[in-house]
């Protein structure tokens, strides 16, 4: 596992400066612009339906997303069990940060669609370093729970048609 911290690292720092690129309206705080009074007073996006709709979604999103449900529910019941271990959690953690990175690199919504995905991106990350185990004083399983409701969080914001919520990690 310690060989894989540089990897897992760099991935992160990737990913977040693709998303930093991908959207960097979403990411800037403009208080003299008034452009994002819908957003959170840090200026961060703000999870939110397109006027009362969930926001489209294209093929390379969905096809992420669906990977990234398919990478966690059929782990949801061997950790419900106490059958994963630390290094089955970084793995499954390694995967989801590299099926994010992908999202990213293909992203290609609407800039206010865009920011409220990289709100649902960064809880996955959030997730996915709880779960490779590199969040102080939290469990994998804890990383386990975030990233469950980050795949859910996304159902309830983006069409996609056949989407099911996960079952919840506790």
């Amino acid at each position: 596992m310690i060989a894989r911290k540089p990897f897992i690292s760099t991935l992160l720092v990737t990913a977040a400066a693709v998303i930093a690129a991908c959207a960097p309206a979403a990411f800037a705080a403009t208080p003299a612009s008034g452009a994002h009074a819908h957003e959170q007073a840090a200026g961060s996006p703000a999870l939110r339906l397109d006027h009362g709709r969930k926001w489209a979604t294209d093929a390379p999103l969905r096809q992420g997303m669906a990977r990234i449900r398919g990478l966690v529910a059929p782990q949801l019941a061997a950790a419900h069990g106490g059958r994963l271990e630390p290094a089955d959690y970084a793995a499954l953690a390694t995967k989801i940060d590299a099926e994010v990175a992908a999202i990213v690199k293909d992203c290609r919504l609407p800039p206010e669609a865009d920011g409220v995905l990289h709100v649902v991106l960064g809880e996955l990350l959030a997730g996915t370093g709880t779960l490779a185990g590199r969040t102080a004083g939290a469990t994998p399983v804890d990383g386990l729970v975030q990233v469950v409701a980050a795949v859910n969080t996304y159902g309830r914001y983006f069409e996609h048609p056949g989407w099911k919520p996960l079952a919840e990690a506790h």
